[in-house]
C-alpha cells in the first residue's frame, strides 16, 4: 500500500500570490477572470488562505490594461503593474516576483494553457516539503510537429552543455516558496532566462505532469524566430560550451593544417612542385574565413552580454502601480 507523505507545512492562514504576465491578452482575459475566481474561491474554502493577484501588463497595445483596471474595481486583491513598454515575459515575471508579499507564489499565464486547477496540486506538493513545484507537459500533441521537435532538441542541447539541468517540457507555470522568491529577487543579471534561474537556485523541486490544452483564443506571442533567439539566450546565459567547442575545432584545424604543411614540404622536396591550383586555394580561404567569422560571432555574443550587464540598466520600468499604495518603484 502506498504511503502518503507526511505534511511538513500547513497552508492555513498563508497568503498565495499569483503572478500573471499579460501582453495583448484581451481575448483571453474574460475567461481567465472567471476560471481563476472560482479556483481561488475553492482554495480559500479548502486551505483558508488569502490571496493577491499581481497582473504585470507588459506594454500591451490592446484593451488588456483597461480590462485589468475594470477587474480591479471588483476585487481589491488585484494589483496591476503597468510597465512603461514591452520588456518581455522574463522581465515581467521578475517585476511580479519583486512585488510578491505572499508566503508562496504561482506564476501562471493568462491564456488558460496553464490549468488553474493545478494550483491546488501545487499547494499539496508544497505542503509535503517541496520548495518549487512546476508543471511538466506530459505530451505536446497540441503543438505543431516542428515546434515539438525543436523544443526537444533545445532541452537536450541545453542539458548537455550547461552545468544547470532544466526539466524537459517544463514551462514557467510553477509554485515558489517564499525563500526561493527572495533568492531569485536577489539576482541582478540583465539577460534573463527564468527557466534556467528556477533550476539554478536549487532547493527541493517536484514536477506535476499535465496535458496542456490549446489556447481558447488569441495566438502565441512567440514566433519561431523569437523562440530561436530565446534558445540562444538560454544557452549562452548558462554555458561557455560554444566557446570551448570552437576552441577544439580551431585546435583540430590547426593540427590538420600543420600536418598538411609537413606533407607539402616533403612532397616538394622529393617529388617536385605542382602548378598551384586556384580552386583549392579559394576553397581553403573561404572555409577558414567562414570559421573565423563564426568564432568572432560567438565571441561577440558573449561580449554583447557582458556589455549589457556592465550598463546596469533596470530590467524593467513600472509606469504605474494600480493598488491601494499607488507606488511606482521599479
Amino acid at each position: 500500500m502506498k504511503q502518503t507523505p507526511s505534511r511538513v507545512r500547513d497552508a492555513t492562514s498563508k497568503k498565495l500570490s499569483l503572478v500573471v504576465p499579460v501582453y495583448n491578452e484581451a481575448e483571453s482575459l474574460p475567461a481567465f477572470f472567471t476560471v481563476i475566481s472560482s479556483t481561488l474561491k475553492m482554495l480559500q474554502e479548502k486551505h483558508r488562505i488569502s490571496y493577491e493577484i499581481i497582473f504585470v501588463d507588459d506594454g500591451s497595445s490592446d484593451t488588456s490594461l483597461n480590462q485589468l483596471i475594470d477587474a480591479r474595481r471588483d476585487d481589491d486583491n488585484i494589483i496591476i503593474l503597468e510597465l512603461s513598454r514591452n520588456f518581455g515575459k522574463e522581465a515581467a515575471m521578475v517585476a511580479g516576483l519583486n512585488s510578491v508579499t505572499g508566503d508562496i507564489a504561482v506564476i501562471i499565464d493568462a491564456d488558460l494553457q496553464d490549468p488553474p486547477h493545478l494550483i491546488d496540486d501545487f499547494i499539496e506538493a508544497w505542503q509535503e516539503g517541496n520548495d518549487v513545484v512546476y508543471g511538466m507537459r506530459s505530451d505536446r500533441s497540441s503543438d505543431p510537429f516542428l515546434k515539438s521537435l525543436t523544443a526537444a532538441l533545445f532541452y537536450s542541447s541545453f542539458n548537455k552543455v550547461s552545468g544547470v539541468k532544466i526539466p524537459a517540457h517544463a514551462g514557467d507555470f510553477r509554485l515558489l516558496d517564499r525563500t526561493v522568491i527572495d533568492d531569485i529577487c536577489r539576482l541582478t543579471e540583465s539577460n534573463l532566462f527564468m527557466k534556467g534561474l528556477f533550476a539554478w537556485v536549487g532547493y527541493r523541486q517536484k514536477a506535476i505532469a499535465f496535458s496542456r490544452p490549446e489556447r481558447l483564443s488569441g495566438r502565441s506571442k512567440y514566433s519561431y524566430w523569437r523562440l530561436w533567439n530565446f534558445a540562444i539566450d538560454g544557452i549562452l546565459s548558462f554555458s561557455t560550451a560554444p566557446l570551448r567547442i570552437w576552441t577544439y575545432i580551431g585546435g583540430t584545424v590547426a593540427v590538420c593544417a600543420f600536418i598538411a604543411a609537413l606533407l607539402l614540404v616533403f612532397y616538394t622536396l622529393f617529388v617536385g612542385r605542382d602548378v598551384p591550383g586556384y580552386a583549392s586555394i579559394m576553397v581553403t580561404l573561404l572555409f577558414m574565413s567562414g570559421v573565423q567569422l563564426v568564432v568572432l560571432g560567438i565571441i561577440g555574443e558573449y561580449l554583447g552580454r557582458i556589455y549589457q550587464e556592465t550598463k546596469s540598466r533596470p530590467r524593467y520600468l513600472i509606469k504605474r502601480r494600480h493598488d491601494s499604495t499607488a507606488k511606482t518603484d521599479s
